[in-house]
């Protein structure tokens, strides 16, 4: 049943497939006071060191802080990092509402980020990382056709790392299952995604595909043209400090940004596109997950770090 304006609908029972690039993202903490006499560079001493799901580890982790759950599907390293990573899934707050299918390619190490962190400001990110091999994309095809027909929706989460290199294949059995796909995108070719039911780029991501808009009239001419073209149902795209602005054949929905102070942005798209699912799978309409998809967004980005959002969270945002 939809849920009223300012009450969020009952997640227990949605269950989602998120599928995409899975990493490890590690920070380390730590005190600058002075710059190298190697280098002009400053020196971090390392005080604190966390560790948190990404990618789309962190699209389920957001799921399953919503109320939802979610079956988490990509391709790890056989290494610490993997285990690192299956440990935060399986023992965090609400892990138990995660279920990982993580296929592990001998070959390819876990995809790391590995951010340096001095007086609360990012001074340096790391990336480990390697495209998987093809036998392991091939088991992670296999393990979602074995799961598919136990989701309410598929969730994308492209970071062009590699995960998703058999996208056409996933996205004919989520039509033969009749199940509806949310892509977080990534690159200048988007022909890959054709007929999916929403995609949800960023400015600048948009702005690769379709080019610079003069102004709003310019923009929705640009975006309907390339969801026509491309047949999808929604084309939202994330603004920032704009809001968000949702095109489909009945034309464009714009909301506002919520007014947040924004600390971080790393992984805001992850807990929008999380949310949009959430209240798609439980019946609500795509206005209504939109709104709240976009009050996740100017909570999260409030926090430092790839983070989720709570329903407590959502709730007093709302009154």
């Amino acid at each position: 049943m939809a849920s009223s304006p300012l009450s969020l609908p009952d997640l227990s029972g949605v269950r989602l497939a998120v599928v995409g690039d899975v990493m490890l993202d590690r920070y380390w903490f730590g005190d600058v006071q002075r710059i190298s006499p190697e280098a002009p560079v400053p020196i971090v001493r390392v005080k604190r060191i966390e560790e948190r799901p990404g990618g789309a580890a962190n699209v389920a982790l957001n799921v399953s802080a919503l109320g939802a759950q979610a079956m988490l599907l990509g391709v790890v390293g056989a290494d610490e990092a993997a285990r690192r990573l299956q440990t935060l899934l399986t023992t965090a707050p609400l892990a138990g509402r995660i279920e990982p299918h993580l296929t592990v390619d001998e070959g390819s190490p876990t995809i790391i980020k590995l951010r340096v962190i001095g007086r609360q400001q990012q001074l340096l990110r790391i990336d480990f990382e390697e495209a998987p091999a093809a036998d392991a994309l091939a088991q992670k095809l296999v393990d979602l056709a074995q799961t598919i027909g136990q989701c309410d929706l598929l969730v994308l989460s492209d970071y062009g790392k590699g995960a998703l290199g058999q996208i056409e294949e996933i996205l004919r059995l989520a039509r033969e299952h009749g199940k509806a796909v949310i892509v977080d995108p990534k690159g200048d070719d988007y022909t890959k995604y054709r007929g999916v039911t929403v995609l949800t780029p960023n400015r600048a991501e948009l702005r690769e595909v379709v080019g610079a808009w003069r102004d709003d009239a310019d923009l929705e001419r640009r975006a309907q043209a390339l969801r026509e073209q491309l047949e999808l149902q929604y084309l939202l795209l994330t603004r920032s400090e704009e809001g968000m602005s949702l095109f489909s054949a009945q034309g464009a929905f714009h909301v506002p940004a919520q007014a947040r102070e924004v600390f971080d942005v790393s992984g805001a798209g992850d807990t929008v596109v999380a949310t949009l699912a959430c209240w798609l799978a439980a019946g609500e309409s795509i206005e209504q997950a939109v709104q709240w998809a976009n009050r996740a967004g100017g909570i999260v980005v409030g926090k430092l770090g790839t983070a989720t959002v709570t329903r407590e969270e959502l709730l007093e945002i709302a009154r």
